[in-house]
């Protein structure tokens, strides 16, 4: 089972929005049985970025992470969401 970790600077907020949108298109791509989502904020998980198989978040994440996160912020703007889920789809087949 792969793992997903969906995280924003409080925990709460905007990544709560995401982790939404992301259930509903796993569960429109037959995803939704083959990965476990995780939410957070990136202050605690900055340090176990390496134990999700895709990190997305809607935050500004620290320069030595960025090549780790894929940003989500057009899963909020709905400009650029389906290059999001591209991108996950494609981490999720790694």
């Amino acid at each position: 089972m792969k793992k997903l970790l969906v995280m924003c600077g409080s925990g709460i907020a905007t990544s709560t929005v995401v982790m939404n949108k992301v259930k509903d298109w796993l569960k429109a791509e037959g995803l939704d049985k083959e990965v476990s989502l995780f939410q957070s904020k990136v202050a605690e998980e900055a340090n176990r970025l390496d134990d999700y198989d895709v990190v997305i978040s809607t935050t500004a994440v620290p320069d030595n992470l960025k090549d780790k996160v894929i940003m989500a912020v057009p899963l909020l703007t709905g400009i650029g969401a389906d290059k999001v889920f591209e991108e996950i789809k494609a981490e999720l087949s790694k």
